[in-house]
């Protein structure tokens, strides 16, 4: 197809990578598949459309960041879109956050996506075009679930990260556009894979099945935004928060 564009998709052995990589597949472009999880990448590369790459990738590692760029260029001839999509939760109040539960979330959260921006940024620069998109998420805006505390903590340095990746770029390489997602509760194992498991989520909390949230990101690639948010009502849920913080925070503190 004419518009079809070469896609690499970090976190893509399950929820919203895997599914993000069989939408956009079906939409006619080719997609290079990373996580570490080998067996699961081939099994969802089978489901991505023809040419679908997969590379074995720990994207806390540099180098195997940069080796995913170099083997998606080798096999693609370019790359148009990168997602840092990995990511991992935590179940952990801030006073109880140790040491190394911190650096964790930010290592899995923010140093692997600062690396794959800094990675492809040279290719699109090279190009005069490109789109980078990072997955964040609506808690780095809204404390909806404190115990997800270092999470949230990592996803907010990333929305910054971002934005001044954005506003650098644009200053110089008005081609290359830098997308931030911001999904709400969508319907994968993230809760199940939280370092400390997960408490059990209320009945009534609203959620997104993954199909719709990998909807939204589709379409913020091949129609790039600044940022989305996969569920439309968080832009109002957020704009609230921040026009009175702390009748919002007290709120939040009665219901638990």
């Amino acid at each position: 197809m004419p518009d079809s564009k070469n896609i690499v998709i970090t976190g893509a052995s399950s929820g919203i990578g895997a599914t993000l990589a069989e939408q956009l597949g079906a939409a006619g472009h080719r997609v290079a598949l990373a996580a570490r999880r080998q067996a699961e990448l081939h099994a969802i590369a089978d489901r991505s459309g023809a040419g679908a790459l997969v590379v074995p990738t720990d994207v806390t590692r540099r180098a195997d960041v940069e080796r995913l760029r170099d083997r998606a260029i080798e096999a693609f001839g370019h790359v148009d879109v990168w997602v840092n999509n990995a990511g991992r939760g935590i179940t952990r109040p801030v006073m109880e956050l140790t040491d190394e539960e911190l650096d964790l979330m930010m290592t899995v959260n923010v140093k692997s996506a600062l690396y794959g921006m800094q990675a492809i940024a040279p290719h699109f620069i090279a190009r005069g075009r490109g789109q980078i998109v990072n997955v964040s998420s609506v808690l780095s805006r809204v404390p909806f679930a404190t115990f997800r505390s270092a999470y949230n903590a990592a996803k907010a340095a990333l929305n910054a990260l971002t934005a001044n990746a954005r506003v650098d770029l644009a200053r110089e390489h008005p081609g290359i556009q830098v997308t931030l997602v911001l999904p709400g509760l969508v319907r994968t194992d993230f809760q199940r894979n939280a370092l400390g498991g997960s408490p059990a989520i209320p009945a009534a909390t609203e959620s997104q099945s993954v199909e719709e949230a990998v909807a939204a990101i589709v379409q913020a690639i091949e129609h790039p935004v600044a940022e989305i948010y996969t569920n439309p009502r968080h832009a109002s849920v957020v704009q609230n928060y921040f026009q009175d913080v702390g009748a919002f925070e007290r709120a939040a503190a009665t219901r638990g």
